[in-house]
């Protein structure tokens, strides 16, 4: 475990998918990242590489050849390298080095970089291609917070206000098993009174939305900066019988999507895929504020 701290907050990142596991607000006390508590969700904030959400039989195919990769890909689950360290940043990386070729056959090199500035925290990503040829991938975040996060709150005192690119008209996804389809264009945006029944069928997702704040009547919450990023999902588990939703909400920005109903499985005509020509770099960032 790594710890980056400045005057207002302490992160807590684990070398395994380098993921942070804990932010400490040092003048409220107040703990902003979900537990990891297996009961509900036993991840953090892990980070979604070579895809994001689920492929339609959980394969796809290059050409002729079949792969088979798992929800939200492999990167969470690999153990980085420390690259670069000071007080209130640091950057892990990890080499792909043939150990992957079997579910993904692309070589790369991905380093993730974690940043304090005040009360946010900068998250940077960087893909460098490392092989012959066009390299797809898609790759996103999946930070979870606590609500409440303070004692005697309620979830309905918490809301979603979502602000919306002034380039590109935003549009609604819905997802129907795991797949996603396009559900409303031109979607208008109000506030968002937090409550279970948004997340009844799994995520929320938009594309086109620059930033996605989840605050209390009280005014503490945070706000994410997803500027330039195509598409943001934001997620609780919802449980079907009780009609309740878990004590935390993810806001998820993605450079990638689940496989859309309609796929063919070609991963190269993939909805929202990125690409590398050879030692490209592919470069994203989005910062979270702590309020």
């Amino acid at each position: 475990m790594r710890t980056i701290e400045n005057d207002l907050l302490l992160v807590q990142i684990n070398e395994r998918g380098a993921e942070v596991r804990e932010v400490l607000h040092k003048e409220s006390g107040r703990q902003y990242m979900w537990s990891g508590d297996p009961a509900y969700w036993g991840r953090v904030s892990p980070v979604l590489f070579p895809i994001v959400g689920r492929l339609k039989d959980d394969q796809y195919k290059i050409d002729d050849q079949t792969y088979q990769l798992s929800q939200h890909g492999f990167l969470r689950d690999v153990d980085f390298e420390l690259f670069e360290e000071a007080k209130d940043q640091v950057i892990f990386q990890y080499q792909s080095n043939g150990r992957h070729t079997s579910q993904y056959p692309y070589e790369f090199t991905a380093r993730i970089s974690y940043a304090l500035s005040e009360n946010g925290l900068t998250i940077s990503w960087e893909i460098v291609h490392e092989g012959d040829g066009t390299m797809y991938f898609s790759i996103g975040g999946h930070p979870a917070f606590h609500v409440p996060l303070v004692e005697g709150e309620q979830t309905a005192d918490y809301s979603l206000t979502l602000i919306p690119s002034t380039e590109h008209d935003p549009i609604q996804y819905e997802l129907h098993d795991s797949l996603v389809r396009e559900k409303e264009k031109g979607v208008e945006f109000e506030s968002i009174q937090l409550r279970p029944e948004l997340f009844q069928n799994d995520a929320m997702i938009f594309s086109h939305i620059e930033q996605v704040s989840l605050t209390s009547q009280a005014g503490h919450g945070v706000e994410v900066d997803l500027s330039g990023f195509p598409f943001v999902g934001i997620w609780s588990p919802y449980d079907q019988e009780k009609g309740t939703m878990a004590p935390f909400v993810c806001i998820e920005p993605w450079y990638g999507i689940a496989d859309m109903e309609g796929t063919n499985g070609q991963y190269k005509e993939k909805f929202g895929i990125q690409t590398l020509e050879k030692q490209e770099t592919f470069h994203a960032a989005y910062t979270i504020f702590f309020k």
